[in-house]
């Protein structure tokens, strides 16, 4: 099904772009009669059982097209780049019809994006690791010595660590920072957080 959205993206786009832009997406429609179109981040984005099969776009001087699921595909043929590293798009810069790949290879590739989808697959979460400040081998001591505070330090969350550990570490001179981790200390022995304070009872 066309969407008029997707009618003006087109018809706003540079010359150049509109016939690359209506070849793309007849191609997707002869694959995939049973796709909707959409406007997904400001650009034609094409839907396939409720998920993104791919999308397109026009810039300045080029037009890019993405399978949503590029990064876990194969690539038997080579075609497939990494976003980012030509254009936004995983077929690089394309500024005219002689820039695509070949169709009956764009149709496979189109196939093999559906039956990923009607697998289930979903793209994998990148989870980025957990940076926690490393303990200063002083503050360290300190809590070695006081079993009460070194326990409820450790039960703390990452976040609560991290706000004693700023505090001892950013203090300007030696009697500040020992006046700081005799306070942590006490707070800590009674399981206070640092910023036990402003916190709603």
């Amino acid at each position: 099904m066309f969407h008029p959205k997707c009618d003006a993206y087109i018809e706003k786009s540079a010359e150049f772009a509109q016939p690359i832009l209506t070849q793309l997406r007849n191609l997707v429609h002869s694959v995939c009669p049973e796709v909707e179109e959409t406007i997904k981040w400001g650009m034609p984005t094409f839907m396939y059982k409720k998920s993104i099969l791919c999308s397109m776009a026009s810039f300045k001087n080029h037009c890019s097209f993405s399978f949503w699921l590029g990064g876990v595909m194969e690539d038997p043929e080579g075609i497939l780049q990494r976003v980012g590293d030509s254009g936004m798009g995983q077929l690089g810069k394309i500024s005219s019809s002689d820039d695509l790949p070949d169709l009956d290879i764009l149709r496979s590739y189109l196939i093999h994006a559906m039956d990923l989808t009607d697998q289930g697959v979903k793209i994998r979460k990148v989870e980025k690791p957990k940076t926690e400040l490393p303990i200063p081998d002083y503050f360290l001591e300190a809590l070695t010595a006081n079993d009460k505070a070194k326990a409820s330090f450790e039960q703390f969350s990452a976040s609560h660590r991290k706000e004693y550990i700023q505090w001892i570490t950013e203090a300007k001179t030696e009697a500040t920072r020992e006046k700081r981790i005799a306070t942590a200390l006490e707070w800590l022995s009674e399981g206070k957080s640092r910023n036990w304070k402003y916190a709603k009872c």
